[in-house]
């Protein structure tokens, strides 16, 4: 019993440490790995295939289709109908001759009353089956023709959605990867910054202690310190939120623990590209133009289909069956007599007047083709400015890092200079605070540049529609 229990404890260590070995990433390999499993991405490739399967649909409608049906009656009760007694006079014909000719010579009785009333009589047996099949075929349809156009039309609007889903959410990775490296950057800088601070505020304890130093001194660190403390609890914070948003954008669950290889540093700088500056800037060759471009071709399309709807459409049809009669259920039975028919034929629909309704729906689908060719012109114009945007945000924030990194190395000589007279008793510790506030928001400052630089060239990258490993 101690055996089993001893194997299931560590089956199940083994089990839970497997479970909680964490996932590690390179961008390249989140992005990578969210183009795949990102909740976004699978959807719009589920787009591209239903899309696929509606231009078959679309294409199935012009081919020969075949039904049959399978009809069984059975009247619990037969409908019954009433016939004029008198057509079941046999003396009628006779009368009827008498009224025309005159017949008084011949008669040699008088002929008796004609019957009144109604006979009920029931027609048919009680039970009646039907079977037949039909093959249908379309010869001519204009808003078929048009039908196809549109459903391959509708296949490349879903690619480009998947494609403008993969480059938005490359981007959003990149960001979230970002956002969890600035964190961790962050707060590896609070805990050196509060070390350094920790062992400051001790040292000046003591010369306060031994009537050195003033009080003042030393409050003045406590509080520098306690503003950094507080930094450092809500940048623990932040980091657990920005790597849970990590998680969702690369598809995993949101407390799935996830590590990152890359550094901000070795980031930024491989992400310092000048010559995508001078990028190629043509229009047509973003993702957001071919969206607009595909709209203008389906509002093209929707005229013609509303033309096509003036021209006469043709169908030709073929009909087979047979049908049983019986008083009791006999259509099972060998003996079972059967009774066939066939029927071939062609349907012509031929629009002659409908009172000016195809004209309007004409004009008003032209009117739709005249919006979307000023919507493509104003989304060209937008992308033209988006690009010219996008390109000065990149080069303003590699020139921002560049001083970034200078204020830093500038932030480090004034504060150190600043600790030393302040420990040498020729400076103030309000005059050091205020060298120790000004390196931490250089310092910040210069992780926040590194961002933006990683950033901005994933925007520029994904307004010019620039290949994923680009």
């Amino acid at each position: 019993m101690k055996n089993v229990s001893l194997t299931f404890i560590l089956l199940s260590f083994c089990f839970g440490f497997a479970q909680n070995d964490p996932t590690t990433f390179s961008l390249q390999e989140a992005i990578d790995f969210a183009l795949e499993n990102n909740r976004q991405v699978k959807n719009a490739q589920n787009d591209i295939e239903a899309a696929k399967q509606q231009k078959w649909e679309t294409t199935a409608t012009g081919l020969p289709q075949i039904n049959a049906s399978v009809d069984y009656q059975n009247f619990l009760k037969q409908q019954v109908s009433l016939l004029p007694a008198a057509a079941f006079d046999p003396i009628g014909g006779i009368r009827q001759l008498e009224d025309y000719y005159d017949l008084d010579a011949l008669q040699t009785q008088e002929l008796p009353e004609a019957p009144q009333g109604f006979i009920p009589v029931t027609f048919g047996t009680k039970q009646t089956v039907n079977a037949s099949a039909t093959l249908s075929q379309l010869i001519f349809d204009g808003s078929y023709l048009v039908g196809l156009q549109s459903a391959k039309v509708f296949l490349d609007i879903s690619k480009n959605a998947k494609t403008k889903t993969d480059l938005e959410v490359r981007k959003a990775v990149i960001n979230a990867y970002g956002n969890v490296l600035l964190a961790q950057e962050s707060v590896s800088i609070l805990e050196s910054n509060i070390a350094v601070l920790e062992k400051n505020l001790y040292e000046t304890q003591k010369i306060y202690e031994n009537g050195l130093g003033e009080e003042e001194n030393v409050e003045q660190l406590q509080i520098t310190l306690s503003g950094v403390r507080s930094n450092l609890n809500n940048t623990n914070r932040l980091k657990t939120l920005a790597l849970q948003m990590l998680n969702i954008t690369l598809g995993l669950d949101i407390y799935n623990g996830t590590l990152l290889t890359d550094t901000l540093e070795t980031l930024s700088a491989d992400q310092l590209s000048i010559n995508l500056l001078s990028a190629d800037d043509n229009v047509q060759n973003t993702i957001d133009y071919m969206i607009a471009a595909n709209d203008k071709t389906s509002k093209e399309l929707l005229v013609k289909l509303e033309k096509s709807k003036a021209l006469p459409n043709l169908s030709g049809f073929l009909t087979g069956g047979y049908n049983g009669n019986s008083d009791s259920f006999t259509f099972l039975k060998s003996n079972q007599q059967w009774f066939g028919s066939a029927l071939v034929g062609v349907s012509l629909n031929i629009p002659i007047f409908s009172s000016g309704k195809r004209s309007a729906a004409t004009q008003r689908a032209k009117i739709n083709l005249v919006k979307a060719e000023t919507e493509l012109e104003e989304t060209e114009q937008k992308i033209k400015l988006q690009i010219a945007s996008a390109k000065s945000n990149y080069e303003f924030a590699i020139e921002d890092y560049e001083n970034k990194k200078q204020n830093l190395a500038l932030a480090e000589r004034i504060e150190r200079k600043n600790q030393t007279k302040f420990f040498e008793g020729i400076g103030s510790s309000f005059e050091l605070r205020q060298a120790q506030t000004q390196l931490y928001a250089a310092q910040q400052e210069l992780l926040q540049a590194m961002l933006d630089v990683i950033n901005s060239k994933a925007e520029l990258e994904t307004v010019l529609n620039s290949p994923i490993n680009n």
